[in-house]
């Protein structure tokens, strides 16, 4: 059976507003003074790399005048996500990132929030997954991995930077589920964000890690990690000596967007503000940069566009879980 959620819940519900960057243009006058960045997560992870990169491509290239970042682990993002409805009235010019998880872990009952609670500003890019091992392991493919796991059974730990049942669990259960095994049966680990998840693969807690592909291309490029298969089609140009699932056997392909969200209740102006800022930022050599390094997908949805992508996704997500046991 295959899993895939690239073009079912991202490409499909995004193709009338892909868009990809395009080299060469300057981003022009100045969009916005400031834009406060509220990461759900700690360091090191899938969203402390977007919203950090969102930054330094908004801020390079002129279109906003400076950038800050503040880190808000806690409750799988509710935290984040709890303080920006409550501090709507002083949070103006911040923007929260977040990514398929907003979805998942509301569709579990992990917070109480939803999307709907939030001001929705765009979908912005797409990531894929990977598995990945310290290069000090003796597992170099994803046929070393599926042996070891058959091997060691509960013994054997594969790690996330999410809770039981959320989007790094949901990727390894659809691999597992591809390999033919049960997808609710292995031993995963949580931690909180993927900065800390890869820390337990490097220190040896884990020995396997599922996590964003963009999380593991630098630590991969510097040898301290081997990536033995990503969730894409075909390899991703910014490491491509990383092997898909697709062909080793394992018909599974999945891509987590990412995008930004804001108070409820913010001003008219500053939405489109955001917007606007968004939009220009694909048309930047700064932003090709950041997108390039990381491996990221160009998937841009304003406003009504990104609610309909994310009714879309609940929808497909929930039947998915629904199907592996985990709703």
């Amino acid at each position: 059976m295959k899993f895939s959620m690239t073009r079912r819940v991202v490409m499909a519900a995004a193709a009338a507003t892909l868009a990809f960057a395009n080299p060469g243009l300057a981003g022009g006058h100045q969009v916005l003074e400031e834009v406060h960045f509220l990461i759900p997560g700690g360091a090191g992870g899938g969203w402390d790399g977007t919203a950090r990169g969102t930054g330094e491509a908004l801020t390079a290239s002129g279109l906003v005048g400076s950038a800050s970042y503040e880190n808000m682990s806690g409750g799988g993002g509710g935290v984040a996500i709890a303080h920006l409805i409550e501090n709507a009235d002083s949070s103006a010019n911040t923007m929260m990132v977040n990514s398929t998880p907003i979805v998942i872990r509301s569709l579990t009952g992990v917070f109480p929030q939803s999307f709907r609670d939030l001001t929705l500003v765009a979908g912005t890019i797409g990531d894929y997954a990977a598995l990945v091992v310290n290069t000090d392991s003796d597992i170099n493919s994803m046929e070393d991995l599926m042996g070891a796991y058959r091997a060691d059974g509960m013994s054997f730990a594969i790690g996330g930077g999410s809770v039981p049942g959320g989007m790094d669990h949901l990727v390894a259960a659809m691999v597992m589920q591809a390999a033919g095994e049960d997808p609710t049966a292995f031993n995963y680990i949580p931690y909180d964000a993927g900065g800390a998840a890869m820390a337990g693969l490097l220190s040896g807690e884990i020995q396997a890690l599922s996590t964003g592909f963009s999380e593991a291309v630098a630590l991969a490029q510097q040898g301290e990690v081997r990536i033995l298969g990503v969730t894409s089609d075909e390899r991703v140009a910014a490491f491509d000596a990383a092997p898909t699932m697709m062909e080793q056997g394992l018909d599974t392909t999945f891509v987590n967007w990412r995008g930004f969200f804001a108070a409820p209740g913010i001003d008219d102006a500053q939405l489109a503000a955001f917007q606007d800022a968004l939009t220009k930022m694909y048309e930047t050599d700064e932003w090709e940069e950041v997108r390039a390094r990381n491996g990221w997908v160009n998937i841009h949805n304003n406003g009504d566009d990104f609610r309909a992508f994310l009714e879309d996704q609940e929808k497909v997500i929930g039947d998915l879980m629904r199907a592996l046991g985990f709703l």
